[in-house]
């Protein structure tokens, strides 16, 4: 069992940057793939980034790639994703979750993931 909570997300301007960080706790997440999903309103939730639990495979959404990094410190027990050149679109509350299983390739699916954090809110004005 583990226990994820989000942090980071706010208010930014377009073009601003924001750092979302996912602790866990109850476990380590080194036995874990890592993603980070979003859901805006009256949309579903869709994919932003995954990593792998080793950190050697990464895939991004198309929608961000270039502009968002997703990163892990397993020492840390910390999953983040570092937002850049953020744009009002990019407004949904952001969710980490945690896929059980040294799995060579990070999956995209969300219902793969086995552990979801509450979610931080990230807002990008126009």
């Amino acid at each position: 069992q583990v226990q994820l909570v989000e942090s980071g997300g706010g208010l930014v301007q377009a073009g601003g940057s924001l750092r979302l960080s996912c602790a866990a706790s109850g476990s380590t997440l080194s036995s874990y793939g890592m993603g980070w999903f979003r859901q805006a309103p009256g949309k579903e939730r869709e994919f932003v980034a995954v990593i792998s639990w080793s950190g050697g495979r990464i895939y991004y959404a198309d929608s961000v790639k270039g502009r968002f990094t997703i990163s892990r410190d397993n020492a840390k027990n910390t999953v983040y994703l570092q937002m850049n050149s953020l744009k009002p679109e990019d407004t949904a509350v952001y969710y980490c979750a945690a896929d059980y299983g040294r799995m060579p390739v990070p999956q995209k699916g969300a219902t793969e993931y086995d552990y979801w954090g509450q979610g931080t809110q990230v807002t990008v004005s126009a």
